[in-house]
């Protein structure tokens, strides 16, 4: 093969394998809808149990994307409990759930809107809230 074929296909590949590392972003409109269920005791309860069918396979029982059907994948899941997952928004969160992105699927059909905001929910008990940087500025000056 040419170096002039092998070129461009090495240059797709290089795109597709950064592309595919891409941050996840959704639609403005879409992050800013509001979560309509209170992040309660009976929410929290009602997200785990569909967040366990659902979701614990592949995100794990603690949310850090190694459950057992991660093994499986090319693109390891997110790892929910991290405290970045307080920079999205609970709309965004939803609309990911919702739509889903390869590998994961689009849980639209799968699940009704109350179900996947209660997942929301759940999902935020996963990452421990990030501290400012005010806090923890003040342990320094003790």
């Amino acid at each position: 093969m040419s170096s002039r074929v092998i070129a461009p296909l090495m240059a797709a590949l290089v795109v597709s394998f950064c592309l595919a590392d891409e941050e996840w972003r959704v639609p403005k409109r879409a992050a800013r809808v509001a979560n309509p269920i209170t992040a309660d005791a009976e929410s929290l309860a009602a997200g785990k149990t569909v967040y366990q069918k659902q979701c614990q396979s592949c995100h794990g029982r603690s949310g850090k994307g190694d459950g057992p059907g991660a093994a499986d994948l090319k693109v390891r899941p997110s790892d929910l409990s991290d405290s970045a997952v307080w920079n999205q928004s609970d709309g965004e969160l939803f609309r990911k759930i919702t739509e889903g992105k390869r590998p994961m699927p689009a849980f639209r059909k799968m699940l009704t809107d109350e179900q996947r905001w209660h997942v929301v929910n759940f999902i935020r008990t996963l990452a421990p809230k990030p501290t400012t940087q005010a806090s923890s500025n003040e342990g320094d000056s003790k």
